[in-house]
This record gives structure tokens, sequence and C-alpha cells, in this order.
């Protein structure tokens, strides 16, 4: 088990640098396990949110997944977090991202802060720039 959490954690921190991330933020997650959840570009620490860190632990517990970045976005369709994903089947690795230039199609959980129940997994498609990402589709 503790191997293929390491694996996860190596694939996470592969593509946290395919999407040109702010080194201290990979760091901080490659040596302490510290996750970042964006806004509009702009970084902050996920445990800094209490709500928030603790709906990423559930959902890596319940699904067995390692969380390696967050955006944070209002959409006309409610409050949303995007929670981009390792998951625990090695064989999806290789299309858990596709980049072209500065923009990643992202594998992820989308929580639905206003309306749980249209939360759901799949791609989201986010821009990095100036070492964060922002969700764009």
């Amino acid at each position: 088990m503790k191997n293929k959490n390491i694996a996860k954690k190596e694939k996470a921190i592969e593509l946290l640098k395919e999407m040109d991330i702010y080194t201290p933020y990979i760091k901080g997650f490659e040596e302490k396990g510290m996750v970042c959840f964006f806004e509009n570009y702009g970084g902050f620490w996920i445990d800094q949110e209490p709500e928030l860190y603790a709906k990423m632990k559930e959902l890596e517990k319940k699904h067995n997944c390692l969380v390696y970045a967050v955006t944070h976005e209002y959409t006309e369709f409610g409050e949303c977090y995007s929670f981009l994903i390792v998951t625990d089947y090695k064989s999806e690795w290789k299309t858990l991202m596709w980049s072209e230039g500065n923009k990643h199609s992202a594998f992820a959980y989308v929580w639905n802060k206003d309306d749980d129940w249209c939360s759901e997994f799949g791609s989201v498609m986010v821009r990095s720039f100036g070492g964060g990402i922002k969700r764009i589709a």
C-alpha cells in the first residue's frame, strides 16, 4: 500500500511540474504533503481552510485517490472546487492530464458546494500562469 501511495505522489509531482506550478508549492507538496488551492492563479495552502481541507481528506479516503491541487471558482451553476487527483489505478495515469502550452485538461472531482448533488468526476480545463492555475472550462 505504501509503495502505491509513493507512486501516486510521484505522479502528482510530475503533473504539478508539467503545469509549471510555483516551485515552493511543489516543494511543500513533495516534502510535507501540503496541497495548494488556487483562486484566480493565486495559491493558498488548503489547511488554512478547515472545511475545504476536510472535504479533500474525505474525497481521498472515500475514493482512494490523491489530491494534488485545487481550484476555486464561482460559476453560473454554483460555487465549485475542482480537486485535481491522481487515481488509485496506474493504468489510468497516462490520461490524467493532457497539456498544450499553458492549457491543461486534468482529471478532477468537482465539488459543487451550493448543490452537492451536482458534484462529479470528470475533466476540467485549467490555464497555468505565473506559477498558479485557474479553471477555464
